[in-house]
Parts: C-alpha cells; sequence; structure tokens
C-alpha cells in the first residue's frame, strides 16, 4: 500500500503545484481576484487546474478501489501513468491547447483502467469467480 499512498500524495501535491502556478500566473498577468478570465495564458493555468480537479475527484476513490482487489503496486503504477499524463497535459495545454491529447489520454485511460479493476474485482469477490 505504501505505493499507493506515495502515489495518492504526489496526486495531491501535483494538483496543490498547479494551484501555485495559478497564482503565480494570476499575479503575472494582473488578475485580480476573483476574476477568472482576463489573459489567455491565465486563462489555461486556470483551466489545467480546473481540469485536473474535475478528474482527481474520480482517479483517487478509483485507485483505492481498485487496490483493495488487485496488487497495490500495480495499481500505483497504472496510477503513475495519470500523474505523467497530468504533466504532459499541463505542458501541452499552456503552449497550445490543440496539443493536449496526449495528456488528456494518459490521464483519462488510466482511470478508465482503475474504475474496469474495481468492477472486475468487485464482480470477482461477489461471484467467487
Amino acid at each position: 500500500m505504501a505505493w499507493v499512498h506515495l502515489v495518492t500524495l504526489l496526486a495531491l501535491l501535483e494538483y496543490l503545484g498547479f494551484g501555485v502556478l495559478v497564482g503565480r500566473a494570476r499575479g503575472l498577468y494582473g488578475i485580480k481576484a476573483p476574476a477568472t478570465s482576463g489573459h489567455e495564458i491565465f486563462e489555461r493555468y486556470f483551466r489545467v487546474q480546473m481540469n485536473t480537479l474535475e478528474l482527481l475527484i474520480v482517479f483517487v476513490p478509483a485507485l483505492w478501489m481498485a487496490c483493495s482487489y488487485w496488487s497495490a503496486p500495480w495499481m500505483a503504477a497504472v496510477g503513475a501513468l495519470y500523474l505523467l499524463g497530468r504533466l504532459l497535459y499541463l505542458r501541452a495545454y499552456v503552449a497550445a491547447p490543440r496539443s493536449r491529447s496526449l495528456g488528456f489520454a494518459l490521464s483519462v485511460v488510466p482511470i478508465g483502467f482503475l474504475l474496469l479493476a474495481t468492477g472486475a474485482g468487485a464482480l470477482r469477490t461477489l461471484t467467487g469467480w
């Protein structure tokens, strides 16, 4: 479980780091709170943070549920792909939003896998399969 703890910690720290980047962009581009628009680059950082929040609420429970049925180190490895995907998404989205596809896929596919793994594990447990 230590690997799952580590991946979860890194996901939360990654999200907080994205928040720091939003705050920095807010200062750089003169966006006064509570505004969430006003400069395209600020808006890109903000959107990355919000998209990460939208996925994080599914990622964390999916990771923890999946590792209750399957090998925790393997599920953590799948979770590490999510972390990489988020970093790629950040870099691509800030540089050129149309190029975000790989980062987005490496974020969503691991979540889908973890959800399927949870469903399969639950069915296996319930049916004795």
